[in-house]
């Protein structure tokens, strides 16, 4: 697989080496009925992994592996059963009222299917100054007029121009709702953004562009990722680091290519060989 040319920024505002992201030993269960009974399913099992701030980690297994599950409980939607996340050193489980808003300025996520991440009603004007204003961040008459021209600097960095500002999403193809996405996951600057899936629903050329975005956006912004998928060459291609997951468990996590090279676990394997390398001068 050969690496596209990817446009260089400026350096990473953050150094690798911080742990920004530290999950410790978590689990994650569900009820469910077993007969007359209800018992404790578990879909994450004692997980611990770490993501250096400026790094992508790639988190990647079959659907029903608790990929989702372990980010939800990262951005503080799911609290975990067992263990800790912390993210930025705050504990998301038990934070504040306060402190959780804070932290949800800091992390950012982006999800698989670009239409249903979108009000189908709002313009795209509407969609990507809706995070300054839920954080309060236009109180003032002049912070209120710069919203349109802020809105449009975040348009460019992600391919698109101000003619897409009044238009509304069902107007885009996937390609582009998925950009707006990324876009509105920007607007406040964010450290962390967590990537589920992101191009999954979208055809390879127009994914593979979208892969090249958030590698040019990473260097521009600083930003560390945790990618999901279950595609093995495009997580290898993003990350810096790999994790694999298996029925809830983690099973193996090293270094991106070596991983890759000489994976030691047999689901590993298999995940490799299931998904055919992506042709060259694609993601």
């Amino acid at each position: 697989m050969r690496s596209p040319a990817v446009k260089v920024g400026a350096p990473p505002m953050y150094h690798l080496g911080m742990a920004l992201v530290d999950v410790r030993a978590v689990w994650k269960s569900y009820p469910r009925r077993a007969g007359l009974r209800t018992e404790l399913r578990s879909v994450v099992e004692d997980v611990s992994l770490s993501i250096d701030a400026g790094e992508t980690l790639g988190l990647v297994g079959e659907s029903g592996s608790g990929k989702t599950t372990l980010a939800r409980m990262i951005l503080g939607l799911v609290e975990p059963s067992r263990g800790t996340v912390l993210v930025d050193g705050i504990d998301v489980a038990r934070a504040s009222r306060a402190e959780l808003h804070a932290l949800r300025r800091q992390m950012q996520p982006v999800f698989q299917d670009p239409y249903a991440a979108l009000n189908p009603r709002m313009t795209v004007e509407q969609i990507v100054s809706e995070p300054w204003i839920i954080h309060r961040l236009t109180a003032d008459t002049e912070a209120r007029g710069s919203l349109r021209s802020k809105a449009v600097d975040l348009l460019r960095q992600v391919g698109l121009d101000e003619s897409a500002l009044c238009r509304h999403p069902h107007e885009f193809s996937g390609g582009q709702r998925q950009r707006i996405n990324i876009a509105r996951a920007l607007a406040l600057r964010p450290k962390l953004l967590i990537l589920d899936e992101p191009v999954s629903a979208l055809d390879v050329s127009v994914g593979a562009q979208i892969i090249n975005l958030l590698r040019s956006l990473q260097q521009d912004f600083g930003l560390t990722y945790l990618f999901i998928s279950h595609s093995m060459p495009l997580v290898r291609y993003l990350s810096t680091r790999i994790a694999v997951m298996e029925r809830g468990r983690l099973v193996e996590q090293g270094e991106a290519v070596a991983l890759c090279a000489h994976p030691s676990e047999a689901y590993t394997r298999q995940l490799i060989g299931a998904t055919p390398e992506l042709p060259s001068g694609e993601a």
